[in-house]
C-alpha cells in the first residue's frame, strides 16, 4: 500500500500522450481553424486600420455618445483616450487586440449563451457542466497556452482559444442563473396561455433574463481582454506584446504606456456593454432606438472600409509587399538586437518579413512545427541544449552566427574577495538573481549550486531579464553586493564594470555559440533566403553596440539600420 502511495501516477505523460494524440488525430481540422481564423481576423484588423485613425475616433466617439443617450462624459473619455492611445504610436498595437478581444468574445458568446440555457433547462446537464466550468476558471490561464500552440501554432488564432477557454464560463453561468431566477408565476402564466417551449424561450424567459446575460458578457469580455498579455506568449499581436517586452526589459515607461492603453479600451468596452443593458424609455421609437441607428451605421461604415480596401488592394496590385518571410524569436536583449539586424537586411532584399517574439520553448516548438521560417536564437549546446534534442529531427542548424558566448555567475568588479564561485560564503544575502525560469542559464545555475559546497546555503530567485539588469543596476548604484546569472554578449558588460566567477567544475558549460536554425524544407522553398541567414554571421562586439544602442532609448528597428548602414561591407557578404 505504501508503495502504490508513494509511487507517482503518470497524470502529466496521460496528458501530454492524450494532447499528441488529439493534435495527430484533428491536424487537418485543426490547420483548416487556423488558416481560416488566421484570415478572417486579419481581414478585420486590416479593414479598420484602412480607415483613418483620427475619422475612427471621431465616428467612434458620435456613436459612444448616441449610446450614452447624449451624455458626454464617456464620449469625452472615449475621445481623449484614444487621441492618446494615437499619440503614442499604439494604434495598430490597440487594434489588434480589439480584433482579439472581439473574436474571443463573440466565440464565447456564441457557445455560452445556448449553453447557459441547456443547463437552466437541465439539472443532469448543469451537474455535468458545472465542475468543468469551475475547472476552467480557476486553471492557471497560462496552462492553455500549452495545448493552444500544439493545436494552432502561433498567432491570433490560438490567443483567441486560450481567451475563450478563460473567458466563456461568466456567459454560461449567468445565463443559467438568469433563466433559473425568473419568478415562477410568470413562466407558468406562459405555459397557461399555451406557449410553446421555443416562444417561452424567446418571449419570456430570455427577454426577463437579458440583464444577467448582459451581465455576463460584460465579464467575458473583461476576461478575453486580460488574456492579451498572456496570449502574446505565443504571439498574439496587440498591446500585450508591448506588456510583456516591457516587463522583460524593465521598461517602466513603456510598460506603463501600453498598460494604460489596455485600461482605456477595458473602460470603453465596459461602459460601452452596460448601455446596451440599460432600460429604454417608453417615449423613445424601438424601431428606431439609438443602439439600433448606432449598430446600422457601424456595419455600413465598416462595409464602406471593406469595399475600400479591396479597391485600393486592386489598384496597387502588382506592387507587392515582396515575399513572406516569419522570423521567431526570444526577447532577449541579444536576440532582439540579431532578429532586427537579419530583418532589416531581408527587407532591403525585398522580402515582407514578420517578426514574432516568443518564450523560449515556444519559439523552438514554433521553427520545428514549421510555423516560422527561421529563428536566430539558438544557444547552443547548453543553454538550449534540452529543446535541441527534442526538436532536431525536425529543423535545420545552420551552425553559428555568433561565437564564444559565455555564461556564468557575474558580479560587480568591486566585489574584490571573490573570484570565483569556490569563493562565495554569503555574499549578497545568500541569493543568486536569475532570469526567466526556462532559460537553459538557468538549470545551469541550479547545477552549479549542487556542485558546490560553497553554494549550499544559496537561493537562486527566478526573474526576468529586465527585473535582472535593474537589480543589477540598482545595487551597483548603492555599491551593493550582488550576484546574477549573466551572459556575453550582453550590453550589461559595456555598461557596467562586471567579471565572471571562474566555474572550476564547469557547471556552466564551455564557451557557447549562437546557432541559426531553420524549418525544414525552407531550403528548398527558399534557397536565396536560405543562402543569406546562412551566411549571416557577426561578431560580440557588432552585437553588443546593437544591444547598448537599444538600451539607451534606440528603437530596435532604428538601431539595426544604424549598425546595417556602417557595416555595409559586411552585410554584402551576406547577401552576394
Amino acid at each position: 500500500m505504501n508503495n502504490i502511495l508513494l509511487e507517482k501516477l503518470p497524470v502529466a505523460k496521460v496528458v501530454e500522450s492524450f494532447t499528441e494524440w488529439i493534435t495527430a488525430t484533428f491536424s487537418g481540422l485543426f490547420d483548416v481553424l487556423q488558416k481560416g481564423g488566421n484570415a478572417l481576423m486579419d481581414w478585420v484588423t486590416n479593414t479598420l486600420l484602412f480607415i483613418n485613425p483620427l475619422l475612427f475616433i471621431v465616428l467612434l466617439t458620435v456613436a459612444v455618445f448616441f449610446l450614452a443617450k447624449k451624455k458626454w462624459p464617456l464620449p469625452l473619455f472615449t475621445f481623449l483616450g484614444l487621441l492618446f492611445i494615437y499619440n503614442q504610436g499604439l494604434w495598430e498595437n490597440l487594434i489588434n487586440t480589439f480584433t482579439l478581444v472581439l473574436v474571443a468574445s463573440l466565440v464565447s458568446v456564441i457557445i455560452g449563451i445556448p449553453l447557459g440555457i441547456w443547463m437552466a433547462k437541465s439539472e443532469t446537464v448543469k451537474k455535468i457542466v458545472n465542475p468543468i466550468l469551475d475547472f476552467m476558471q480557476t486553471m492557471p490561464a497560462f496552462v492553455y497556452l500549452i495545448p493552444a500552440v500544439a493545436f494552432f501554432g502561433i498567432g491570433m488564432v490560438p490567443g483567441v482559444f486560450a481567451s475563450v477557454i478563460f473567458a466563456l464560463p461568466p456567459t454560461v453561468r449567468f445565463t443559467n442563473l438568469g433563466i433559473r431566477e425568473i419568478p415562477t408565476e410568470l413562466v407558468e402564466a406562459s405555459d397557461a396561455f399555451g406557449s410553446t417551449s421555443r416562444q417561452k424561450l424567446f418571449k419570456v424567459e430570455l427577454p426577463l433574463a437579458k440583464n444577467t446575460i448582459m451581465a455576463g458578457i460584460n465579464q467575458t469580455m473583461m476576461l478575453a481582454l486580460s488574456m492579451v498579455v498572456t496570449g502574446s506568449m505565443i504571439g498574439a499581436p496587440g498591446l500585450g506584446r508591448d506588456v510583456l517586452s516591457a516587463l522583460q526589459h524593465a521598461d517602466i515607461g513603456t510598460g506603463f504606456v501600453s498598460g494604460l492603453a489596455l485600461v482605456i479600451l477595458a473602460i470603453i468596452l465596459d461602459r460601452v456593454t452596460q448601455t446596451f443593458n440599460t432600460k429604454v424609455q417608453k417615449s423613445e421609437n424601438s424601431k428606431y432606438s439609438a443602439n439600433k441607428i448606432v449598430a446600422i451605421a457601424a456595419i455600413v461604415v465598416f462595409a464602406i472600409a471593406a469595399i475600400g480596401r479591396v479597391v485600393a488592394n486592386m489598384t496597387s496590385e502588382g506592387s507587392g509587399n515582396g515575399e513572406k518571410v516569419k522570423i521567431a524569436y526570444v526577447q532577449w536583449d541579444s536576440e532582439v538586437a540579431s532578429s532586427n539586424v537579419i530583418a532589416q537586411v531581408l527587407k532591403k532584399e525585398g522580402y515582407n518579413v514578420e517578426m514574432t517574439p516568443l518564450d523560449n520553448a515556444v519559439m523552438w516548438q514554433t521553427v520545428a512545427n514549421g510555423n516560422a521560417d527561421f529563428s536566430t536564437s539558438a544557444w547552443l549546446p547548453v543553454t538550449h541544449g534540452e529543446q535541441y534534442k527534442k526538436y532536431k529531427s525536425k529543423l535545420d542548424n545552420l551552425g553559428p552566427n555568433l561565437k564564444g558566448t559565455k555564461l556564468g555567475l557575474v558580479v560587480p568588479s568591486y566585489m574584490t574577495d571573490v573570484n570565483s564561485i569556490e569563493d562565495l560564503n554569503g555574499q549578497a544575502d545568500n541569493k543568486i538573481t536569475g532570469i526567466e525560469p526556462g532559460a537553459g542559464i538557468m538549470n545551469a545555475a541550479k547545477s552549479a549550486l549542487k556542485d558546490y559546497s560553497s553554494l549550499s546555503n544559496y537561493e537562486l530567485v527566478s526573474a526576468s531579464t529586465g527585473a535582472m539588469t535593474t537589480s543589477l543596476d540598482q545595487a551597483i548604484k548603492k555599491k551593493k553586493e550582488i550576484i546574477v546569472t549573466g551572459w556575453t554578449p550582453h550590453w550589461m558588460f559595456a555598461k557596467y564594470k562586471l567579471k565572471y566567477l571562474k566555474d572550476p567544475k564547469g557547471s556552466f558549460g564551455s564557451s557557447e555559440n549562437i546557432n541559426t536554425i531553420a524549418r525544414k524544407g525552407l531550403k528548398k522553398d527558399n534557397p536565396k533566403l536560405y543562402k543569406i541567414i546562412n551566411k549571416f554571421h557577426w561578431t560580440k562586439k557588432d552585437m553588443e553596440s546593437v544591444m547598448l544602442d537599444i538600451n539607451n532609448g534606440t528603437d530596435p528597428e532604428k538601431a539595426a539600420k544604424k549598425w546595417i548602414d556602417a557595416n555595409e561591407d559586411k552585410v554584402s557578404e551576406w547577401t552576394k
